[in-house]
C-alpha cells in the first residue's frame, strides 16, 4: 500500500472544525467535490478518494491570516485554529505527471473558503514512483567531474553588472574571472538573450574565453548561461552551449514552468542550474503558498541539477534557518535508496566572512558558494577575493578562527577589513 500512495502534509487556518475542512481537502483534491454526485460509488471513492491520514492541533489566532468571502458571507469568525494536515493520494489518481502532481498537491487548496490560510508544507514520494519521473543528470557528482573540483566547495560568482555588457565585455570579464581561479560563472537571472549581449553572439564569445583559460591551465570553469525563454529557444540555446563546449545553463525555473524545464532536461546532459527567483512570492506568508522541501521536491522531479537556497545573512528575507533547511533539503533523497542529490546554491552578500557559519550549519562541502560582491567588490580585485573565500574555507574545515587566519592571509585580512558591517 505505500507504494501505492504519496503524502502531503499543509499548514491549515480555519475558523470551522479541522477535521472537517482537512476532509473537504482530501475530497476536492481526489474524486469529491461539495457535494456527492452521480457516479461517485463507494467503490470509486475507495479506489480514488485522498485520505487524512494526521491531524496535529497547533496555536489559532484571534485574526484571520487571510481573509475569506465565503466565511464573510456566512457570518463565520474567530477564533482561528491551526494545525498541520497530513493527506495521502492514490498514486493511480496522478500517475507520472509532474504539472498534475504539483495541481493536486497545490492547486484549488489555496482557494478553499473554509481556510484562512494554508501552506504546502512536505511532500514525501514512494521511491518506486520518485524513480519514474526524471533525475539528475549531472547532480553533485557530475558538476564535480566537469569542474575537476574533487572536494570542497565549488567557488563561484555572478556577472556584474547584471545587464548592460556587450558580449565582447561579457566575455572579456569572464576570462578576468577564470584567472582569477573561480569554479563556476553565471549569468545573472535577468540577463537572458538582450539585444546588446544576445546569446547567439555571448555564448562562443564567453566560451572562447573558457576554453583558453582550460587550454592553459587544465581547469574547465563552468561557465552557466542563463537561457530562461520559451522551450524551443531554450533547446536551441542550450545546443549552441553544448557545441561551444559548455557545461551548464540556468533557467529561471518559476517563469519557465514544469513541463518546460521538463523538456530541456530530457533534450540536454548540461547541469541545470534551477534559479527560484519569484519564490518569495511563493513562501513569503507563513501561512501561504509552499515551504522550500515540497517546492524543491516537485522541480527535483523535472531533473534540476543545482538549487538556489540563498545564502545566510544575506540581504534577502529569508531566516538563516530557512536557508540551513534548504540546503540540506536538496542533500537528503527524496525517496528511501535513491540516489538523486542536487547541488544547493548559496548566494546573496555571501563572502569570506559567511565561510563560518555556512560550514557549521551545513557540515558539508557538497555545495556551490558564490559571491558577487564578495569577489568582484574586494579591495585588492578579484583574484584577491576568490582567494580570501577559498583562504576562509580552508581556515574553517581546519578549525581555525578568521580572525586568527588572517593574521598570515593578507587577502582574507583585506576582506575582513572591508566587508565587515557592509553586509
Amino acid at each position: 500500500m505505500q507504494d501505492e500512495v504519496f503524502e502531503a502534509a499543509y499548514l491549515v487556518e480555519t475558523p470551522l472544525d479541522i477535521a472537517k475542512v482537512a476532509e473537504v481537502m482530501a475530497g476536492e483534491q481526489s474524486c469529491g467535490t461539495f457535494a456527492r454526485v452521480a457516479g461517485e460509488t463507494d467503490e470509486l471513492r475507495a479506489r480514488a478518494r485522498a485520505r487524512v491520514i494526521a491531524i496535529e492541533p497547533l496555536d489559532e489566532s484571534p485574526v484571520p491570516s487571510l481573509h475569506s468571502e465565503w466565511l464573510r458571507r456566512k457570518g463565520i469568525g474567530g477564533p482561528y485554529r491551526r494545525a498541520r494536515v497530513r493527506i495521502e493520494f492514490p498514486v493511480a489518481n496522478v500517475g507520472i505527471n509532474l504539472a498534475t502532481l504539483a495541481s493536486v498537491v497545490a492547486g484549488n487548496l489555496y482557494d478553499l473558503g473554509e481556510t484562512t490560510g494554508l501552506r504546502l508544507d512536505e511532500l514525501i514520494l514512494p521511491a518506486a514512483y520518485r524513480k519514474g519521473y526524471l533525475m539528475p543528470k549531472q547532480g553533485i557528482a557530475g558538476t564535480r567531474r566537469l569542474t575537476g573540483v574533487a572536494q570542497g566547495p565549488l567557488l563561484g560568482t555572478i556577472i556584474k553588472p547584471n545587464v548592460g555588457l556587450s558580449s565582447e565585455a561579457t566575455a572579456d570579464l569572464v576570462a578576468q574571472l577564470c584567472d582569477a581561479g573561480l569554479d563556476f560563472i553565471k549569468d545573472d537571472e535577468i540577463s537572458a538573450n538582450p539585444h546588446h549581449a544576445p546569446l547567439s553572439t555571448r555564448i562562443p564569445a564567453v566560451m572562447d574565453k573558457v576554453r583558453r583559460y582550460r587550454d592553459k591551465t587544465g581547469k574547465a570553469v563552468m561557465m552557466s548561461f542563463n537561457i530562461t525563454d520559451e522551450t524551443d529557444a531554450m533547446r536551441r540555446h542550450a545546443d549552441l552551449v553544448a557545441k561551444e563546449e559548455g557545461t551548464s545553463v540556468m533557467v529561471s525555473i518559476n517563469w519557465c514552468g514544469f513541463s518546460a524545464v521538463e523538456t530541456l532536461r530530457r533534450h540536454t546532459d548540461l547541469a541545470l542550474h534551477a534559479h527560484r527567483n519569484g519564490y518569495g512570492a511563493l513562501a513569503r506568508h507563513p501561512m501561504l503558498g509552499i515551504s522550500f522541501q515540497p517546492y524543491q521536491a516537485l522541480w527535483r522531479l523535472a531533473g534540476v541539477d543545482h538549487m538556489h537556497v540563498y545564502g545566510l545573512d544575506s540581504k534577502f528575507v529569508q531566516t538563516n534557518e530557512e536557508v540551513i533547511d534548504s540546503a540540506a533539503a536538496c542533500l537528503y533523497p527524496l525517496a528511501e535508496g535513491v540516489d538523486d542529490a542536487v547541488m544547493p546554491a548559496f548566494s546573496s552578500g555571501q563572502w569570506a566572512g559567511t565561510v563560518p557559519q555556512t560550514y557549521a550549519a551545513t557540515g558539508s562541502t557538497d555545495l556551490l558558494f558564490m559571491a558577487g560582491g564578495g569577489v568582484l567588490a574586494h579591495p585588492d580585485g578579484p583574484e584577491a577575493g576568490v582567494i580570501s573565500i577559498r583562504q576562509a574555507w580552508e581556515a574553517t574545515i581546519a578549525g581555525e578562527p578568521l580572525d586568527r587566519a588572517a593574521t598570515s592571509r593578507p587577502e582574507l585580512a583585506a576582506a575582513l577589513a572591508f566587508f565587515s558591517g557592509r553586509t
